[in-house]
């Protein structure tokens, strides 16, 4: 009797997981979740406007300057920036801070390497010049200490907070690099191997500091920046002045200008590289390639490095992978193998 109940239950059980799979067949799909639904890459639906720059009307040139609409995972990624910065330093130790100008905001990082007298790379944060903290971009120190090389990360005044112009801060950028070269014997750092390297918006003010008149501004010599870094950055500021950064972006024509380093090339005297990825804003791609084709159309060395399948903010992320395309790309420049 008991094999019986036992033969019963086992039909039983095996018809109940026919059925259950055959449900599964002929049941309608679920609906996707809703992040599928609404995750559209690129400017959102509407009727084509007149053209403001290019083939874009004022909805795509705005989009093409607002990574939200290109990369819809953009929070968790920076978020990630923040967490792996903790856990570098948890491994590798905090930083020194110190002050590179008078106000309370113009401070950097120097994560230093164990080697002595070694190169240094010099890091300028993006944020839509909006915002962004130094801590949060330490990330990618281990790879630069490891290979031998110092990293240091400045700290720098918001857009707003300096009435809407972009020079104020690309000033304090400048004087950050200019206090670095000054100061690198205090930390064990190599005056002569000084290279400077940004993102985004950081991106666009290390173009402007590759075009700085050291000698004339800060009485160092005009070469103490042996190689830049240019990654996913702006490099002409037209485009940039017709978008909705002109929101809180106070341009006027000295200003655009000034902060166009395209417009400067004359006074680029470091071999470059410039780097973008492929899922990036059509117009932040367009501008890596144009600068890039300026600086060799001027007899000037420059790579260019488009990167497939990296978003703006994967972008900066490669920057802590010593096989990642800026990571990569950091360590070439610097001439240092992976540590």
């Amino acid at each position: 009797m008991p094999t019986d109940i036992a033969a019963k239950a086992k039909h039983i059980t095996r018809r109940a997981a026919l059925a259950g799979v055959a449900g599964m067949v002929a049941a309608p799909a679920a609906p996707a979740p809703a992040l599928a639904q609404e995750c559209q890459i690129g400017p959102p639906t509407h009727e084509k406007g007149p053209l403001v720059f290019l083939d874009y009307d004022q909805v795509e040139l705005d989009a093409a300057y607002d990574q939200r609409f290109y990369a819809p995972l953009l929070q968790q990624i920076i978020k990630r920036y923040a967490s792996s910065s903790d856990a570098v330093r948890q491994r590798v130790g905090q930083p020194l801070r110190e002050s590179y100008g008078a106000s309370a905001t113009e401070k950097l990082d120097i994560y230093k390497t164990k080697r002595a007298n070694a190169p240094i790379f010099v890091f300028i944060h993006g944020g839509a010049w909006l915002g962004g903290e130094s801590k949060n971009y330490g990330f990618a120190a281990e790879i630069f200490l490891n290979a031998g090389a110092h990293y240091v990360v400045p700290d720098f005044i918001a857009v707003r907070e300096a009435g809407g112009d972009i020079r104020v801060m690309a000033e304090q950028v400048r004087r950050a690099v200019a206090w670095t070269y000054k100061n690198a014997a205090s930390f064990g750092g190599d005056a002569s191997r000084l290279y400077v390297g940004g993102h985004s918006s950081g991106g666009h003010l290390c173009g402007v500091t590759l075009v700085t008149d050291w000698e004339k501004d800060f009485g160092v010599p005009a070469d103490i920046v042996k190689g830049g870094l240019c990654m996913s950055g702006m490099y002409d500021m037209k485009a940039v002045r017709l978008s909705q950064r002109s929101s809180y972006v106070k341009f006027n024509d000295a200003m655009e200008d000034a902060m166009s380093s395209q417009r400067h090339i004359n006074l680029l005297r470091a071999p470059i590289i410039v780097s973008y990825g492929s899922n990036e804003t059509p117009d932040f791609q367009r501008q890596s390639r144009d600068f890039a084709a300026a600086v060799k159309a001027a007899g000037k060395p420059v790579e260019l490095i488009a990167a497939p399948d990296y978003n703006h903010f994967e972008m900066n992320e490669s920057l802590g992978n010593p096989y990642g395309p800026n990571g990569r790309a950091a360590l070439a420049l610097m001439k240092l193998g992976v540590g």
